[in-house]
């Protein structure tokens, strides 16, 4: 399979991941600013949904393609900009796991955290997007 095929297939599978990454913690705001029975079990099924279901397999793939890129072209791993870009990917998929015990916390109903939590944690992975993409693209070391 040509370098460019494995490229594209896992810009895909990240915007995949990215787009779990982006709603699974809008859920989270209105998961805690729900009241009522019927919406927080709705929330619980919507976010063990979007997490089992579209966003691990996303990430698992973005991984494996990216790996594949990799040993495709093995000087990539001895550029300063790819070694800061897997260092933010490790620390994405940290936050990707912070999400799945969030998950668990509101399955269980015990979650203790405020929507303007939520919101804020909301944020980081547009952060994380944007140092990502700004290092794959500009190489900057």
């Amino acid at each position: 399979m040509s370098f460019l095929l494995i490229k594209a297939f896992h810009i895909i599978a990240v915007i995949c991941w990215f787009a779990g990454l982006f709603y699974l913690p809008r859920l989270f705001v209105y998961h805690a600013m729900s009241e009522d029975s019927i919406s927080k079990e709705r929330f619980k099924i919507m976010e063990r949904k979007l997490y089992r279901g579209i966003m691990t397999p996303s990430l698992i793939l973005s991984i494996l393609f990216g790996v594949w890129m990799i040993t495709s072209n093995p000087g990539y791993i001895n550029n300063g900009w790819m070694q800061i870009k897997l260092a933010l990917v490790a620390l994405l998929i940290v936050y990707h796991f912070i999400c799945g015990t969030f998950i668990k916390i509101f399955a269980e109903d015990k979650n203790i955290r405020s929507h303007v939590f939520f919101r804020w944690f909301n944020e980081v992975p547009v952060l994380f997007l944007i140092a990502i993409v700004m290092l794959a693209v500009v190489k900057p070391l």
